[in-house]
């Protein structure tokens, strides 16, 4: 009898976890997600003691942000996001945004659900290069680690001098560097429709070869060119 009792309450605590991640779950509209990815790039740049360091950014290949990067964990876990990606382009300047999905699991003793911003900075070519070829594995494809803060990247450890990719979470309020080895990220190839017309490639994209953008989209190059700016 305890033992039924139990099993219930452990299925009883499956469908309350997942019953209230699946309304979050729950795509926005493209534009929805560019605005939202925007205001988590404002809103970590506007904190200069606590925000990716600019000479960091002015050197980048490619940012990308992902708000709201939903985390459930019941036993399995598993996190999923939608944001944006630019590149630097040959000349310097950024390129138009990319919408990109994030997606990884976890196994181990993991109850709840939570949400984080996340902003991923490219170092390197080589993940921007596997992510235009179709998705790549954070940790496998192109080693990442968590990025120094401040108002220059003087603050990164000496283990983190060689990762291709800096990566940012924001929990509560909080930004911190955060470890997602094992992360998938690739184009969502829906969106990027919705946005640029069917058939749109990120490669064409980043390229420049697409025409007028909402403004959200579009604002967010012009916020990436106005912190990079010497």
């Amino acid at each position: 009898m305890k033992k039924n009792r139990r099993l219930s309450r452990l299925v009883l605590l499956v469908v309350a976890v997942f019953s209230v991640s699946m309304p979050v779950w729950a795509d926005d509209g493209p534009t929805d997600q560019a605005r939202e990815s925007l205001r988590v790039l404002r809103e970590i740049m506007d904190t200069p003691d606590k925000s990716i360091p600019v000479d960091l950014l002015r050197d980048a290949r490619a940012v990308a942000v992902i708000p709201d990067v939903l985390k459930v964990g019941f036993i399995f876990g598993g996190r999923r996001g939608e944001g944006l990606i630019s590149v630097k382009q040959p000349d310097g300047s950024w390129s138009y945004p990319s919408y990109v999905v994030i997606a990884g699991g976890s196994f181990g003793l993991q109850v709840g659900v939570s949400k984080t911003d996340l902003v991923l900075v490219f170092r390197t070519q080589r993940g921007v290069d596997s992510l235009v070829s179709g998705k790549f594995t954070i940790g496998a494809d192109a080693s990442a680690a968590a990025g120094p803060v401040g108002r220059t990247a003087g603050a990164a450890t000496d283990g983190a001098l060689n990762a291709e990719i800096y990566t940012y979470s924001r929990a509560r309020g909080l930004f911190a560097g955060i470890a997602l080895d094992g992360a998938v990220l690739k184009p969502d190839y829906d969106a990027n429709a919705a946005i640029y017309g069917p058939g749109v490639t990120p490669r064409r994209i980043f390229e420049g070869g697409v025409g007028p953008v909402p403004a959200p989209v579009g604002e967010f190059r012009e916020r990436l060119k106005s912190y990079t700016q010497p």
